[in-house]
């Protein structure tokens, strides 16, 4: 069954908190070594929809089962049309296609609103699923920054994946952004 993918809404925070809740206890995805309270994360969604960029979310049989969103590569003005993209698909339903439904959905959102380089970075070389599914989107390999992180007992790299979006860096951007 193919996932329904939509914007998120309030009604969704409980769901997608749980599933980057799992993901930071038991996986290397994320850094982050304390999950964040469904408050915590509420608060870091709006900032996300705050800031002007997508959040999206996969849906199956009405329940959240991933999700997607952009947010900014870094605070300095320079680096303003460059996003940095997370996904995250519930625990037991990775290779299913999920992640494969909201990476493009999520694409498509950042280039109509005029972005033009969509960075990923990747945490654990092991993470073969999601170096997968950023190839298979399009993004390129240009790094692996090794050992900068230590979670779960060992040292993790960073996979750096980097993809253009629109006229990526062809052309200069429209002026007055």
């Amino acid at each position: 069954m193919k996932p329904i993918i939509r914007d998120s809404t309030d009604a969704d925070v409980p769901a997608i908190a749980a599933i980057y809740q799992h993901s930071v206890r038991t996986g290397t995805a994320s850094f982050e070594l304390d999950p964040p309270s469904t408050e915590e994360f509420a608060r870091r969604r709006q900032a996300v929809l705050g800031g002007g960029f997508p959040y999206l979310v996969a849906e199956l049989d009405g329940q959240p089962v991933g999700y997607a969103y952009a947010s900014t590569y870094r605070p300095r003005p320079g680096y303003r049309f460059t996003v940095e993209n997370s996904v995250y698909v519930a625990p037991g339903l990775q290779g299913r296609g999920i992640g494969k439904a909201l990476l493009p959905v999520l694409i498509d959102r950042c280039e109509d609103a005029g972005f033009r380089i969509m960075i990923a970075v990747i945490g654990d070389t092991q993470n073969a699923p999601s170096i997968a599914l950023h190839a298979a989107c399009g993004f390129h390999h240009i790094g692996t920054l090794p050992g900068v992180g230590w979670k779960l007992g060992r040292w993790l790299d960073s996979v750096l994946m980097v993809r253009q979006l629109g006229a990526g860096t062809s052309e200069p951007p429209p002026p007055g952004r």
